[in-house]
């Protein structure tokens, strides 16, 4: 008797187990909005990074992360000695050379004089020549004492011409190096100017990476500052659907922060060229609500709408099989089916059947 009874519940068992479970359904019409999913952050409209222009440290850093500044506003300043050392030097040469442009300079002066001498000398052999001129033709003197009179004068002559030229090229190097010391002068008042980090635009600090007394070099960030009242969510799209992505798309945006909300917003710039750092191409979409989350860098989530189909037919996404195939009601082979997108819960189809078409699957899941 014992026997029997054993027998009898591993038969139910393994008639029970052979048993192979399965669903039905029918396809549905209903309207769909079809979306392209991106991943991003939140960004302040007008981000810039406050950098070092020069090398060392920090001696004064005039502001803290969530200030609001205003463009000009100094808000660091670097002790760079050498930038300051050389603007004064820069600045001493050329009050040098700005002296020496001067009529009275010493080198005008002595250019001057030897001119006034050696315009004296030719006037004085000028006149010896006409002098010697009518003594010759008196045949008073050998015409050989005539030549050499109006060599003479040739002479000096030709001394007069150099220095009238030798001082207009003392004028023209001392306006020259005016020019050069004025050049360097500027440029390391720049330099020097370098020292002071001011804020480019008016905006607030989002992020403070440096503190006083840190030493920097130069091309380093110190701060990061953006538009303190419009943030919008940069997005990194496949190059797969960026093709399907326009500007005016609306889009419902999601915050990590906020799961349990969402967002309006719309695609306001594609940027044109592909990111490398994220193998991605971005898009900025401003919020169409009020925004009441503002930390920058917040990661979020996002769906823009493509384009909405009315009246789509759709089957459960586990109806559909390996390769596109459904198993139908009444049929021994599985029809092969085309379909416009796959999502978790839903297919949509478009050929191969209807509404009145009854599926069958053994995929409970």
């Amino acid at each position: 008797m014992k026997n029997t009874i054993l027998y009898l519940i591993v038969f139910s068992f393994t008639w029970v187990s052979c048993v192979k479970q399965t669903q039905e359904t029918q396809p549905i019409r209903k309207d769909v909005t079809e979306t392209v999913f991106a991943s991003g952050i939140l960004e302040a409209n007008g981000t810039y990074q406050l950098t070092a222009q020069s090398d060392g440290y920090l001696v004064a850093v005039n502001f803290k992360e969530n200030d609001l500044v205003q463009e000009g506003t100094v808000l660091a300043i670097i002790d760079n000695k050498q930038n300051i050392l050389n603007t004064e030097s820069a600045e001493a040469l050329y009050q040098i050379a700005k002296s020496n442009t001067n009529p009275n300079a010493p080198n005008f002066v002595q250019a001057r004089n030897s001119s006034l001498v050696a315009q004296q000398k030719m006037e004085f052999d000028s006149l010896q020549v006409i002098r010697y001129k009518k003594l010759l033709a008196s045949n008073s003197i050998a015409k050989t004492e005539y030549e050499n009179v109006v060599l003479q004068y040739q002479n000096s002559k030709t001394n007069y011409i150099n220095s009238l030229a030798n001082y207009q090229q003392l004028q023209q190097q001392a306006e020259q190096q005016l020019i050069i010391n004025a050049s360097q002068s500027n440029v390391n008042k720049v330099l020097t100017g370098f020292n002071q980090l001011k804020a480019v635009l008016t905006g607030r600090v989002y992020q403070k990476f440096k503190q006083k007394g840190d030493y920097v070099h130069k091309g380093e960030v110190i701060a990061t500052i953006g538009d303190a009242n419009f943030i919008y969510a940069k997005v990194n799209v496949d190059e797969s659907n960026i093709r399907k992505i326009q500007v005016g798309q609306e889009a419902v945006i999601q915050l990590n922060t906020h799961k349990d909300k969402t967002y309006k917003g719309e695609v306001m710039e594609i940027l044109p060229a592909f990111n490398e750092a994220t193998q991605s191409f971005i898009c900025k979409i401003a919020f169409k609500e009020n925004l009441d989350f503002k930390l920058v860098n917040t990661q979020l989530q996002t769906n823009i709408v493509i384009g909405v189909n009315k009246n789509a037919l759709l089957i459960p996404r586990n109806f559909l099989n390996f390769g596109n195939y459904v198993n139908v009601k009444g049929k021994e082979q599985p029809v092969k089916v085309s379909t416009r997108f796959v999502s978790n819960d839903w297919v949509q189809i478009e050929t191969g059947i209807d509404e009145n078409s009854t599926l069958i699957t053994d995929n409970l899941q």
